[in-house]
């Protein structure tokens, strides 16, 4: 659940950290899973890409809607591969404390959709563009009252 979503902390739209914004009930899929196994939750779920974890919950890649397109491209059987065959394994994270315009700054550069936050390696939630804008929308209309 988003903290915003409660307005617990600040409501000044320039005081809003990750923290804020990022969705910390996570959907995670592991290295060992199929790719079959992941697409058809990402289909299922309606998500765009999953974090890959380890069993102590730490980042170790991310798999998107794009790199499952281009193994269905080579023609490879879906159920022979996985995750860890696939994925993003040098991921571009953020942390709770990162202020909303560097955040913002992060997703331009990289082009990202969503970017996945960390506390000393361990996955602690996702931010998206979608929850920036929620989240400044939100904190202004508590802001301006």
């Amino acid at each position: 659940m988003r903290r915003i979503e409660n307005m617990i902390g600040r409501c000044e739209p320039d005081a809003l950290t990750v923290q804020d914004l990022m969705e910390d009930s996570l959907v995670t899929c592991s290295p060992e899973d199929t790719v079959e196994s992941v697409t058809l939750m990402l289909c299922d779920k309606k998500f765009g890409s999953l974090p890959v974890v380890n069993d102590q919950q730490r980042l170790v890649g991310i798999i998107t809607e794009f790199d499952l397109l281009k193994v269905m491209l080579t023609g490879s059987d879906l159920r022979a591969l996985t995750v860890k065959e696939i994925m993003i394994p040098d991921v571009i994270t953020v942390t709770e404390d990162v202020p909303v315009s560097d955040l913002i700054t992060c997703l331009q550069t990289h082009h990202l959709i969503r970017v996945p936050v960390v506390k000393d390696k361990t996955l602690v939630g996702i931010v998206s563009r979608r929850d920036v804008l929620y989240g400044y929308v939100k904190a202004v209309t508590c802001y301006l009252g």
